[in-house]
């Protein structure tokens, strides 16, 4: 897993949420700080700030649901092979 791409998502969720000091494994939706709009919202910055697409199966709550699971699905994705 990046230490990048961690402080890379720990960067953007600390523009929306009011945690100081969010641990990587804290878990986002439990805090109440994620609204559809906001998962949405965070759909559309992994995209784009990593450059993969997140298709509907990749729709999983538990690969959103932390900085540690985010970075997780992130690595996995990016290390995947892309199609022809």
């Amino acid at each position: 897993m990046s230490t990048d791409n961690k402080a890379r998502i720990a960067e953007y969720l600390s523009r929306f949420i009011p945690v100081q000091d969010l641990k990587d494994d804290q878990d986002i939706f439990e805090l109440s700080f994620v609204s559809s709009m906001f998962a949405m919202q965070l759909v559309s910055f992994v995209e784009h700030e990593f450059g993969i697409t997140v298709e509907n199966e990749d729709l999983e709550l538990e690969y959103f649901r932390s900085i540690n699971a985010l970075d997780a699905f992130v690595s996995r994705k990016l290390a995947a092979p892309v199609a022809p």
